[in-house]
């Protein structure tokens, strides 16, 4: 039952007396234009800073690593002290990258990604925690690292950040993302 119906003819009276004298509003019909949002053409600074996110790592290449000992890289312009500071924990990294349960190529994305981020958020040490497994990311994640032109040296992490199962890289850091 409605509130209206449960009021005396009295009490809408002293209601209609109260209210004054009030005429009914007129409905505007307003018919909404539906826009389409176009998508704007990417600049050419959003194309490359895609590209350089996907940076496309070769499973072919074999570079020239020591099996012997932990693992470990210094690039030719970079002082081989590096690889010892890594080793020792002089640097701490400023991001973590866990490879656990990704695929080679799900792998070779993320670290893109990471590298990638690396410029950005100015992080000049990384972990990356490939694990030991079936030694498929142990072994490829070294081969992938070497062909980037940011990593400087790369060293097997000490035991606080998971010893044999990830890696202490060095990156360099561009000047180009420093303006911002």
């Amino acid at each position: 039952m409605k509130l209206k119906d449960q009021l005396t003819n009295q009490e809408k009276m002293l209601f209609k007396t109260a209210a004054g004298k009030v005429k009914p509003m007129v409905q505007d019909t307003i018919h909404s234009v539906i826009r389409t949002i176009k998508k704007k053409p990417k600049t050419a600074k959003e194309k490359n800073s895609k590209q350089m996110a996907e940076f496309h790592f070769s499973d072919e290449f074999e570079p020239n690593l020591s099996i012997e000992g932990p693992m470990k890289y210094v690039r030719h312009d970079v002082d081989s002290f590096e690889a010892k500071n890594l080793r020792r924990g002089q640097y701490s990294p400023d991001l973590i990258l866990d490879l656990h349960g990704l695929d080679k190529h799900q792998a070779k994305l993320e670290m893109a990604a990471l590298l990638y981020a690396c410029q950005k958020e100015h992080a000049q040490c990384v972990c990356i925690v490939h694990g030991i497994g079936s030694r498929v990311l142990k072994n490829k994640v070294p081969h992938w690292l070497v062909q980037h032109p940011d990593v400087m040296a790369f060293h097997q992490a000490p035991l606080e950040w998971g010893g044999n199962g990830a890696l202490l890289v060095l990156i360099e850091l561009k000047d180009k993302f420093m303006q911002k």
